[in-house]
């Protein structure tokens, strides 16, 4: 998960004031203490830090919650706030154009993944929008810029428009613009040139194909492993060009985050997307609110929900609903579905997006081993047909067989068979249950 260090810090120390019955100003100060380090060794720029700790304890001590009935509550609930303020607040969208294609450039510096991030936004725009983007290799100065942007085009069935690398980067943009609104596309995304650093003729030619096609959003894609220096190159072109929007890239990975919380503070530029794997389809919205709940263990339902529509399909979950009621739920079925919640990204990221997950018994700081999934489908891969859709049907031979089929034991095979039928039982008591007041019945969670 995205900021994991400061996560736990932050849970650790929302945890000793969450059951107070009763705050007092020294509770607040040192509980701001530990939030103030937190942040601090998770890389957040220091005036950033200094401005949030004030308002937090302004607020704390406050009457909204020193005369409240849940103060130790109240207490995390103004720092979920306060958190969510400093990266935005309010989730920011892209904007559309009036009459299209929609115009997007991408910046940024060499490395930041700025040619996979062009990829996965037109991916994000087909899938979630139904759009249809048009990309634009106008990278003609790194080595096999132009080559990797056709080949992502190429694993996405997506048009590239690109002229080699001996044409002049305005003039291709402004050619594909022409070309997307003869072809009728919605979006043109223009991958632009990068250097290791930012210098003159970069932001000269940069300033130039804003001029010619004059984009409706300039998205800063930025390496959000570099920490501060990141919010250093976002000052740079939000100063040159005026950036629209900032894609954070390999949030995923071991980054303490600190530019996350500090680029929309110091810049007044919106985070509007996060790449949370290498994957073509690892990109998120960024939900201000809904990271500072993943960051203090309170879950994020929207983006769950979000990949959860993405990646299901509705008439299939309709008919595996009907199933578990029935209890005709097969493990063909249950293939199906380990396949489509692997689509939607790692475990561990799927738990944090849990509100209470972090709390429930068995679940705390559980390690999540997607290993033994493999086993999970090599047993089931290697039952027969008819075993699959009866297990039943198994005996001590049998068992043997898928055993040494999968390269497992018989009591590996026998576990996943119990743990099966008590899925069912459980399913079904789910789907079964009595409707409420409103005349809903209790439905599997994105089924």
């Amino acid at each position: 998960m995205a900021f994991e260090g400061l996560a736990e810090r932050l849970q650790g120390t929302m945890k000793k004031i969450t059951g107070k019955g009763k705050v007092s100003e020294q509770d607040v100060k040192e509980m701001t203490r530990e939030v103030r380090l937190a942040l601090l060794e998770a890389d957040v720029n220091f005036k950033v830090v200094k401005d949030l700790i004030k308002r937090i304890k302004e607020r704390a001590v406050g009457q909204e919650v020193m005369e409240s009935l849940t103060p130790g509550q109240q207490v995390i609930k103004v720092v979920k706030e306060e958190l969510s303020e400093l990266m935005g607040g309010e989730q920011s969208k892209i904007a559309v154009a009036d009459r299209p294609p929609t115009v997007i450039m991408m910046a940024g510096l060499q490395g930041a993944g700025k040619t996979t991030t062009s990829g996965k936004l037109a991916n994000h725009l087909r899938k979630k929008h139904k759009r249809q983007p048009l990309l634009v290799a106008a990278d003609v100065y790194r080595p096999a810029a132009v080559d990797q942007l056709e080949t992502v085009g190429q694993q996405l069935e997506m048009p590239v428009f690109s002229k080699g690398t001996d044409a002049n980067p305005v003039d291709i943009a402004k050619e594909a613009v022409e070309q997307a609104k003869a072809e009728h596309h919605d979006y043109v995304i223009i991958d632009t040139a990068g250097r290791l650093h930012v210098d003159e003729n970069l932001m000269g030619e940069l300033e130039e194909i804003k001029t010619a096609v004059n984009p409706d959003e300039i998205f800063l894609v930025v390496d959000a492993m570099t920490g501060q220096d990141a919010v250093n190159v976002a000052e740079s072109f939000n100063e040159q060009l005026g950036l629209s929007g900032v894609v954070l890239t390999k949030l995923d990975g071991d980054t303490r985050g600190g530019a996350a919380l500090s680029i929309r503070a110091v810049t007044g530029t919106p985070i509007k997307f996060a790449g949370m794997g290498e994957k073509l389809d690892q990109l998120e919205p960024f939900r201000p609110e809904g990271m500072a709940s993943r960051i203090l263990g309170m879950g994020d339902v929207l983006s769950l929900i979000d990949k959860a529509e993405t990646n299901v399909n509705e008439k299939q979950a309709k008919e595996l609903e009907e199933k578990m009621r029935t209890m005709s739920f097969t493990f063909d079925d249950f293939l199906e579905q380990m396949g489509q919640v692997k689509n939607m990204g790692p475990l561990e990221d799927l738990m944090s997006m849990i509100p209470g997950a972090n709390k429930m018994k068995g679940l705390k700081n559980a390690q999540i081993d997607e290993k033994q999934l493999v086993y999970v489908e090599a047993i089931i891969q290697s039952m027969t047909k008819e075993e699959r859709q009866d297990p039943n049907l198994m005996n001590a031979s049998r068992k043997k067989r898928i055993a040494k089929g999968s390269g497992t034991s018989v009591s590996q095979v026998n576990r996943l068979l119990k743990q099966f039928n008590e899925m069912k039982k459980m399913m079904k008591q789910m789907t079964n249950m009595p409707k409420g007041k409103k005349g809903k019945g209790m439905n599997m969670p994105f089924m």
